[in-house]
């Protein structure tokens, strides 16, 4: 019969779990916090801020179309002028009238000003009927960016947050496998040494504890990079302080029929309203052209004064004239050179491409809300399968120790089921978070996606080393 002592290694793992959780700090960044960060910090989100803001403005610029324009003009410069009347009649008290009278005037080099104020408003104008409701929808599709830019940026951070997460998970449990093969490994050569193991079980606890040791090397260069990444996105670092993570249990998901889904994405989903939107502007950019061609009518109103001074051929001169009109301008296009016809070509091409990225991503939207929903709906159950897979690596670990130390277990059964059980608890925590994001992404695709159903998502993550 073996000796039956427990080897040091046995404990090494629940140690170093106990140790990591004693220097956890007390208070852990959450998903709320990193968003927060984010907003200040996201280029994109950003550039979608001041385009939406610009945007808005497009609202007044429409409105301006249909508003009174008031234009001041004036000119002064050096001119001549020659005019010359023949056949005219003439009258002036004291002279009489005399007909055929003929008039010259003469000045050159003479001094000239001009001003005039010319004020003008559209009253029928399908041109600018047209820029108008393209105006007012691109204002609208500049909203509809900014809330997809939002969207964008929680579903980024939630997942750059979760990935670093993954990574401190997947080196802490690594680095408790790693101890205690390394605590195996000096068990099994004390053990060997005095002929209680063959040869093949120090090898094979050598052999794992360098293939951890090359498996730890790259976790901690992910998880680097995955922190620098996070950084650069919130300006929050992470580097010595734990991330939350999914607990066992998940706030109540509203689990609707696909179809529901799929009808409030088809509504709802910025993305494929932004898609409709610029379909409508294509159109009004049709109309836009066609109403170019047809006739305006505008309400006008003018004063202004022309002088010239200066001397002649006749001697000194100086002619003066003064000008008042209110009326209405009409304005009809007779030729363009084929102008119209080309521009009605180009706009129609535009609109069947538009419209068919619309129908593009219509499918996208169906495609990503059908993805997501199966993997809320299935992956509840999957979860639920991989907490039992992990109950049962665990109970499977423990009686592979306690096989181990009476002699029915091999070291190498010891290290795959040490393996097994590190796998298992890694499963169900990407379980657990590929089930959060879908989410998150079933939310997204229906427009509703804010900070209100990202704090329910934070809500059902607790500090790590909790189970």
């Amino acid at each position: 019969m073996r000796p039956r002592h427990r080897p040091r290694w046995l404990v090494a793992w629940p140690l170093a779990v106990t140790l990591g959780a004693a220097s956890m700090p007390a208070s852990a960044i959450d998903l709320i916090d990193a968003w927060r960060a984010a907003q200040q910090r996201d280029l994109d989100y950003a550039a979608a801020r001041a385009a939406q803001q610009a945007g808005a403005t497009h609202r007044d610029q429409a409105l301006a179309l249909w508003r009174p324009t008031v234009v001041l003009s004036g000119t002064a410069g050096v001119a001549g002028s020659d005019t010359s009347v023949s056949g005219a009649r003439f009258s002036a008290p004291g002279f009489g009238t005399s007909s055929g009278v003929g008039f010259d005037t003469s000045v050159n080099r003479g001094t000239s000003g001009r001003w005039a104020v010319v004020a003008s408003m559209p009253l029928y104008n399908r041109e600018r009927e047209a820029q108008g409701r393209q105006l007012d929808l691109s204002a609208d599709l500049a909203d509809l960016e900014w809330e997809d830019a939002k969207q964008t940026l929680m579903l980024t951070t939630a997942q750059r947050y979760l990935d670093v997460m993954v990574a401190q998970e997947s080196l802490r449990v690594l680095r408790g496998q790693s101890s205690a093969v390394d605590s195996a490994l000096i068990e099994t050569r004390d053990r060997f040494r005095l002929g209680d193991v063959p040869v093949t079980d120090t090898h094979e606890a050598a052999a794992r504890a360098e293939a951890l040791r090359a498996q730890l090397l790259a976790l901690d260069t992910d998880l680097q990079l995955k922190q620098a990444v996070f950084a650069d996105a919130t300006g929050l670092q992470v580097t010595d302080t734990p991330l939350m993570r999914p607990s066992g249990e998940l706030a109540p998901i509203d689990v609707r029929a696909l179809d529901v889904w799929l009808a409030d994405a088809a509504m709802h989903s910025p993305k494929l309203r932004m898609q409709l939107a610029g379909v409508e502007i294509a159109r009004q950019e049709a109309a836009k052209s066609k109403g170019a061609l047809a006739p305006t009518v505008e309400l006008v109103a003018q004063v202004g004064r022309d002088r010239l001074s200066g001397s002649g051929d006749f001697g000194s001169a100086s002619n003066a004239a003064g000008t008042r009109m209110v009326g209405v301008q009409l304005s009809v296009p007779l030729y363009t050179g084929g102008l119209r016809d080309a521009r009605q070509r180009e706009t129609q091409r535009t609109i069947e491409k538009v419209q068919a990225q619309a129908d593009r991503a219509r499918q996208q939207v169906a495609q990503q809300t059908r993805a997501a929903w199966l993997g809320l709906t299935v992956g509840a159950g999957r979860v639920q399968a991989l907490a039992q897979a992990l109950t049962s690596s665990r109970a499977r670990l423990e009686s592979t120790r306690l096989g181990r130390q009476v002699g029915d277990r091999t070291t190498l059964d010891l290290l795959n089921a040490e393996n097994d059980a590190a796998n298992a608890e890694l499963s169900l925590l990407t379980a657990r978070i590929e089930l959060l994001m879908n989410r998150l992404r079933l939310a997204a695709t229906a427009g509703r996606l804010d900070e209100a159903a990202l704090r329910s998502a934070n809500d059902s993550l607790q500090a790590q080393g909790g189970r």
